[in-house]
């Protein structure tokens, strides 16, 4: 899927910059290595799948370095990194893969107990955990594909204490990602916005160079969607002002319509049995205030306490 994304860029840089040159250098970051740790072991999404690629950058190797901006922490700062271009927004719903031969109306029977689903989503987890009350939630790694044949196979989920559990009845994927590594029709269901809500910049392509690489800069700026961007912002701020880490079960969608925009924002506990939301909306010209308020309601609602007791 990465390199799908990776592909994109380059394709729209050569379509507004004809002749333009692009080289793709492949990163195969620590999170996609190690397919059996949780991913606070690598220090979070951040550490697992964007840490190693930003290091690249820096060092000049690469001019600019595409990320799932659901997977850049939004609680931190890089220092000589900027991001310069949002593509548009994908689906930023997340969808159900059941294996061969199980039906929604077999899944959704009496809660889901029975049945064991998997992902690496701590907000995923919580959400179906409301969702489907008695369902057994299991670690689940992997790309799409790998998941994917997982699942289909029976195959167990190896554990970083050399355990094993599994197999999986259904997996928890994003949208857009399944779309993109051409497995769409594996969709059982899609989850709108409403039943669960999306992951901060969910579907949402960012491109990141040097703050002081101007050419770069400029170039980039030709693919940025204001609109994407204009929401990224807003969500991410929500991310900032909760000090959100890879443990966090924090959610956050913004929309934009008509000059304002609407952003909906919650935090949860692991089990999903407690669930704090905040719905407002604002100017559109101005995300990053509306995230802020946002934000500061659900801390004002106790979401730090909730935030706190997740850290390790």
């Amino acid at each position: 899927m990465a390199l799908a994304q990776t592909n994109e860029v380059a394709s729209r840089l050569r379509v507004v910059i004809p002749g333009i040159e692009v080289g793709i250098a492949e990163n195969e970051p620590r999170g996609d290595r190690d397919q059996v740790s949780k991913l606070d072991r690598h220090g979070g999404k951040g550490g697992a799948f964007v840490a190693e690629i930003r290091a690249d950058v820096l060092a000049g190797r690469c001019q600019c370095a595409m990320h799932s901006l659901k997977d850049m922490p939004g609680n931190e700062e890089v220092p000589g990194l900027v991001i310069a271009a949002y593509l548009k927004r994908d689906d930023p719903t997340d969808s159900l893969v059941l294996k061969p031969g199980l039906t929604m109306d077999e899944l959704k029977s009496e809660g889901g107990a029975g049945y064991r689903l998997g992902t690496n989503s701590v907000r995923r987890a919580a959400l179906i955990s409301k969702l489907f009350p008695d369902i057994e939630v299991i670690h689940f790694r992997g790309a799409a594909d790998t998941r994917i044949n997982k699942l289909d196979k029976g195959l167990l989920q190896n554990l970083p204490d050399g355990s094993q559990v599994g197999p999986a009845d259904a997996i928890l994927l994003a949208t857009s990602g399944l779309s993109r590594v051409g497995m769409a029709d594996r969709i059982s269901y899609s989850f709108s916005t409403g039943e669960m809500l999306p992951a901060v910049g969910q579907g949402i392509v960012a491109v990141e160079c040097a703050a002081d690489d101007w050419k770069t800069r400029e170039q980039l700026a030709k693919i940025d969607n204001a609109e994407a961007r204009s929401c990224a912002e807003a969500e991410r701020e929500v991310l900032w002002v909760l000090d959100g880490h890879c443990n966090s079960p924090i959610a956050a969608h913004a929309v934009l319509e008509n000059g304002e925009m609407h952003l909906s924002a919650a935090v949860m506990t692991l089990d999903g049995k407690t669930i704090l939301r905040h719905d407002a909306t604002g100017e559109a010209d101005y995300p990053r205030e509306l995230g802020r308020r946002v934000g500061l309601a659900l801390v004002e609602q106790g979401a730090m306490k909730i935030i706190n007791a997740t850290r390790v």
